[in-house]
């Protein structure tokens, strides 16, 4: 069996004293796309966050998480970063006040060569607006913005948070592209909620509840089992996740494709 490229186990993360995540466990596969599903609140942002060493500083993480030999959460993010992992945040969070290029060139890492060709071809309005500032892009161009400085550089593993969050349906499916493309040549572990996008791109899938995990297996089975789409998601599998789902059900033991775990 070939060795996963992210193993997570006992994950817990509590933040202010709210216990977020209760004793996580899952595996990336070296390739494809694993996604990352669940209601609103459930965990999945908290999950990428403390794989990548970025809760607040009122929180407190345990557990292993494991990068082939790496042990991740002994290492602070300006190192995993150098280290391969890329992470591209949910909300964007590029920097308003300077351009499209300086926003690339401050993703650049020291002794490597930045992959601009590559970045402009899968983006090529990153390209023509390189002098323009990034606050005043669109929802569309800064995600573009934001994925694009992530692959200025090799990564042996991409956590990508909901990269199709409030943008127009066209500029989903460009994104959608863009990810599918990118998840030949890396590994990605993605959080999203619109349901389409997860049948396009997913082979796994991992759905969290109430800060466990719920069920693991391969997405594209998930999504043909309407009942369980809706017992764990809060919506059919043609819907996207809806921005308003209700607090999902405590969580019992992880189902897998063939039962309990």
């Amino acid at each position: 069996m070939t060795e996963p490229i992210l193993s997570v186990q006992n994950l817990s993360v509590r933040i202010a004293g709210l216990h977020i995540l209760q004793g996580v466990s899952f595996a990336v596969a070296p390739n494809g796309v694993t996604v990352l599903l669940g209601r609103n609140g459930v965990g999945k942002t908290t999950t990428l966050r403390a794989i990548v060493g970025l809760t607040p500083r009122n929180g407190e993480v345990r557990g292993t998480v494991r990068m082939g030999a790496q042990d991740l959460l002994a290492r602070p993010t300006h190192r995993l970063v150098r280290g391969g992992l890329g992470y591209v945040p949910e909300d964007r969070c590029v920097f308003a006040g300077l351009t499209v290029a300086e926003n690339l060139r401050l993703a650049e890492r020291r002794g490597t060569t930045p992959a601009y060709d590559k970045v402009f071809a899968l983006f090529p309005e990153l390209d023509r607006r390189g002098r323009q500032r990034a606050g005043s892009l669109s929802g569309g161009q800064q995600q573009m913005l934001a994925i694009g400085r992530v692959l200025l550089n090799d990564n042996r593993l991409l956590l990508v948070d909901e990269p199709t969050k409030g943008l127009a349906p066209k500029v989903v499916t460009e994104v959608a592209e863009v990810l599918e493309r990118v998840a030949e040549s890396v590994p990605v572990l993605l959080v999203e909620q619109n349901l389409a996008v997860v049948r396009r791109l997913a082979r796994d899938a991992v759905v969290l509840s109430a800060g466990q995990v719920a069920w693991t297996g391969d997405a594209q089975e998930l999504l043909l089992e309407t009942a369980l789409t809706k017992s764990l998601l809060g919506v059919g599998s043609e819907a996207p996740v809806s921005a308003r789902s209700e607090p999902g059900p405590p969580a019992g033991p992880a189902r897998t494709k063939g039962g309990t775990a």
